[in-house]
C-alpha cells in the first residue's frame, strides 16, 4: 500500500513539474527600453510579468535613439519602448495585445500613444482615461488594434 502511494506522489510530482516546465517555455521574451528615472516604465514591467512575460530589462540614457532605431514614429511615442520577435511595443499597451502582436505578420509593431490614466502602469486612483492600442503596418499605415472606453 506505501508502494503504491509512494508511487501517486511521485507522478503527481512528476505532472506538476512538467506543467510548470510547459509553462516557462510559453513565456514571451521582451526587452524593454527605459529611462532610469522613469516610474511607470517599472509599474508596466510588473504588469508584464504578472501575465507571463520574461522582461529583459534595459536601462537607456538616450531614449530618442533607441525609439528611432526601432522605427517608431513620433507620432506614436510614449516613454517606454519594447521589442518583442523583432517588432516594437510603444508604452503602457495592455499584455493582450501584446500576446496579439506576436502571432501578426501584418505589423511593424504596437503603441499607445502618450501616457493615458488606467493603462497598464498608469494606474491613478481608479481613474481610466480612453486610450487607443494602434498598429503601425509594415506599409506604413496605422490601424486600431483595440480601444479602451474611459470609466
Amino acid at each position: 500500500m506505501t508502494a503504491k502511494r509512494n508511487g501517486a506522489r511521485v507522478t503527481v510530482l512528476a505532472v506538476l513539474f512538467m506543467t510548470s516546465a510547459v509553462h516557462s517555455a510559453d513565456a514571451l521574451t521582451i526587452d524593454v527600453h527605459r529611462d532610469a528615472n522613469c516610474g511607470c516604465c517599472k509599474k508596466w514591467i510588473s504588469h508584464l510579468e504578472a501575465n507571463g512575460f520574461n522582461v529583459i530589462d534595459h536601462v537607456e540614457r538616450d531614449m530618442t535613439s533607441v525609439k528611432q532605431r526601432l522605427g517608431v514614429a513620433p507620432r506614436l511615442a510614449s516613454c517606454h519602448t519594447a521589442v518583442i520577435d523583432g517588432k516594437f511595443v510603444e508604452g503602457h499597451v495592455p499584455a493582450a495585445q501584446i500576446i496579439e502582436l506576436s502571432k501578426r505578420d501584418d505589423l511593424a509593431g504596437i503603441a499607445v500613444p502618450g501616457m493615458p490614466a488606467g493603462s497598464p502602469g498608469m494606474e491613478v486612483g481608479g481613474t481610466q482615461h480612453s486610450y487607443q492600442v494602434i498598429g503601425l503596418t509594415k506599409a506604413g499605415t496605422d490601424q486600431v488594434i483595440a480601444d479602451y472606453p474611459a470609466q
